[in-house]
């Protein structure tokens, strides 16, 4: 994919540089609507930067006159999103959850400009894709690194002090119930899925995450391939801010720990790993939420994590019934919420 050389240009004046020298895509966006790609300067305070360049769709099918599907409203929303975080949330994220700061934005009617830093300048250099089962007969020998438990420590430390920093802000600009797969954007995938006692549930889990005490701004997509490491892998960096919104942080855990381990290893790895997330968050309130009372807060969120994964296991089952994360582990976890809720309702006074 060549980059128009009119957004080189725009790059080089945004960044006082003399010339873009070179570029490398690290992917084309959703639909064709741009491109992300890694700008190298010359004449710069920035030797590298990350640019996010969107190219909306032309008037004649303008979001203000659209009749399009509701995945292509969503997808624009996400991007608008995640602009707001960049120039409103990304620059004041504390040290021990970093993100790529915001360095220009431009918004014209039909194209936006997002320069960000380059991660790897400042050590993050490692990325891993995301755990995905291969058949039998695809299994060989690869130099392919393999996340450790180290790293997703890192990353479960990332997220305890995100959600810690962000415990009862309200999401202005950004998702009103954040994540990919919250229910009210996802009328379709509801309607295919055939697994009616988690169907008719639905509601009622999407009402018990939201309507939790303590409520957060949750990453909203935080899987494996959206954390950048170290070489060491102790320090990770997030990235991928679509779907950044308010919600209860056992959402971006079930959904890091679905990207990075094997379901058969779940219910053995998974209590240690849950611990140590709760002993980060306590550590991080402790230092920047001292009004709050962390063991409430792991009080209610603990029990919630089941009914995180009923609530991404609903999306699933609608979207695609065979995926690999429908599994045994999953289900046992989505029957556990069933009947939490169940007994909830039951327990309730009239």
């Amino acid at each position: 994919m060549t980059i128009p050389t009119d957004v080189l240009q725009a790059v080089a004046n945004a960044m006082t540089a003399e010339q873009v020298v070179s570029t490398q895509l690290i992917q084309p966006l959703w639909g064709g609507y741009g491109e992300l790609f890694r700008a190298t300067l010359s004449g710069s305070q920035y030797t590298s930067v990350i640019v996010k360049h969107i190219k909306l769709p032309q008037p004649k099918v303008h979001p203000r006159g659209w009749n399009t599907p509701i995945s292509h409203q969503r997808k624009l929303k996400s991007y608008q999103v995640e602009l707001h975080w960049y120039q409103y949330y990304a620059n004041n994220c504390l040290a021990q959850c970093p993100v790529p700061k915001c360095l220009y934005v431009e918004e014209q009617s039909d194209e936006i400009l997002l320069i960000m830093e380059d991660l790897a300048t400042l050590g993050f250099e490692q990325t891993f894709t995301s755990f995905e089962p291969k058949p039998a007969s695809h299994i060989t020998v690869t130099n392919e690194p393999h996340v450790s438990n180290k790293q997703i420590e890192a990353c479960l430390s990332w997220l305890a002090y995100f959600h810690a920093q962000h415990l009862a802000i309200e999401p202005e600009g950004l998702w009103d119930c954040g994540s990919y797969w919250h229910l009210a954007t996802r009328p379709d995938e509801l309607a295919s899925l055939t697994d009616i006692p988690l169907q008719q549930a639905a509601e009622k889990i999407d009402n018990t995450l939201q309507q939790c005490q303590f409520q957060t701004l949750i990453h909203g997509d935080a899987k494996l391939a959206n954390f950048c490491f170290t070489t060491a892998g102790d320090r990770v960096a997030g990235v991928d801010f679509q779907y950044v919104g308010k919600g209860c942080g056992m959402k971006d855990v079930i959904l890091l720990l679905s990207s990075c381990l094997p379901y058969q290893h779940c219910d053995q790895a998974v209590p240690a790993l849950l611990d140590y997330y709760f002993r980060q968050l306590k550590q991080a309130l402790s230092e920047h939420q001292p009004h709050v009372n962390p063991q409430a807060v792991e009080d209610e969120w603990r029990p919630l994590y089941c009914i995180a994964w009923a609530d991404f296991q609903r999306f699933m089952k609608g979207w695609s019934p065979t995926h690999w994360k429908i599994n045994s582990y999953t289900e046992a976890l989505t029957q556990q919420a069933l009947v939490l809720l169940n007994e909830v309702q039951l327990n309730s006074p009239e």
